[in-house]
């Protein structure tokens, strides 16, 4: 089989197969990538391209796709420049596995990605009191309300990613304490972006919620969060999307009136910045979140920035 003859749109399932396989990527990671993917091969076939071969696509393609993206919208709002960041780099990954299988086609390097201003790498947060009218609009009255509190008090907790959240299954959490009340330390290892493993903590706030929601599950379901309206799938073992939990953050933020469009990530960067103010180093807050990299941590600099200058002001000689 002449795999160059082949068109691009076929070469996608075995290369998702790559990713999995020969790159190592987590499942979550893998499917990121096609729903990423999946919108390159939507946009080929609307402009009839659809049968375009590796070696044809051109830099006139990309440049195309690029206007795209900076025109795509979510809910009616234009997608972020990080966000069309992620749509090309799932491009250049393909482009790569074409090098790595010997398929002639255009190089990685030609996809360039959407230069980022400082306004666009400034992180959002929210503060204490904010956090607080967030986590107030829940309805504990309701299964689904008590479900939404334990998964808002748990990105808090524990500053996990919403795919870390999702993957979550009943059986790690022992019940019958948490039941009774037994809030003992607990921390958890799960498997991080890129395959790393490392700890996560939970307040006793946190617990006492998830324990609220545990009542409720008289079912024999394996996701620790799931779905009261399940699809009529009778696969589908009504675990939570991401989507459907980046809408519930979405919609909760909404209610509290919060200037910050909230979402699950914004709850992770709240995390790490309470943990910066109450006096948490930058080494410690790396790990805490599982990034590889204290560069990546950095972005953080609100935080540190204004501690270093209340440390210059009251150490240093010429501030007295």
């Amino acid at each position: 089989m002449n795999k160059s003859a082949t068109p691009l749109i076929k070469h996608i399932s075995r290369f998702l197969e790559y990713l999995e396989v020969e790159k190592g990527l987590s499942p979550v990671t893998s499917k990121n990538y096609h729903n990423f993917i999946l919108v390159f091969i939507s946009w080929l076939k609307d402009q009839n391209l659809s049968q375009i071969r590796p070696h044809e696509l051109t830099t006139e393609h990309i440049w195309d796709y690029r206007l795209y993206l900076s025109r795509k919208t979510d809910d009616g709002h234009l997608i972020k420049k990080t966000t069309q960041s992620y749509y090309l780099i799932a491009v250049r990954a393909l482009l790569n596995y074409f090098a790595n299988q010997d398929i002639i086609s255009l190089p990685a390097e030609k996809i360039k990605l959407p230069k980022l201003t400082e306004k666009d790498k400034k992180i959002k947060f929210l503060r204490i009191e904010q956090i607080e009218k967030l986590f107030a609009m829940p309805n504990l009255g309701s299964e689904a309300g008590l479900r939404d509190r334990a998964i808002l008090e748990l990105f808090f907790s524990t500053g996990m990613r919403v795919s870390e959240l999702v993957s979550l299954n009943i059986s790690l959490f022992d019940r019958n304490n948490l039941l009774a009340g037994k809030f003992s330390d607990l921390e958890l290892s799960i498997p991080g972006k890129g395959g790393s493993v490392r700890t996560i903590y939970f307040s006793h706030r946190s617990l006492k919620c998830l324990a609220d929601y545990l009542k409720t599950r008289n079912d024999l379901l394996t996701p620790l969060f799931i779905n009261y309206n399940p699809s009529i799938d009778g696969q589908n073992e009504r675990r939570l999307t991401t989507r459907s939990i980046e809408r519930l953050v979405k919609r909760y933020a909404a209610m509290a009136g919060l200037p910050v469009e909230a979402t699950p990530h914004t709850l992770r960067h709240s995390y790490a910045t309470d943990l910066l103010e109450q006096g948490a180093d930058l080494r410690s807050v790396q790990e805490l979140l599982g990034h590889k990299n204290i560069v990546t941590t950095q972005i953080y600099t609100h935080v540190t920035n204004t501690q270093l200058k209340n440390i210059h002001r009251k150490f240093h000689s010429g501030s007295k």
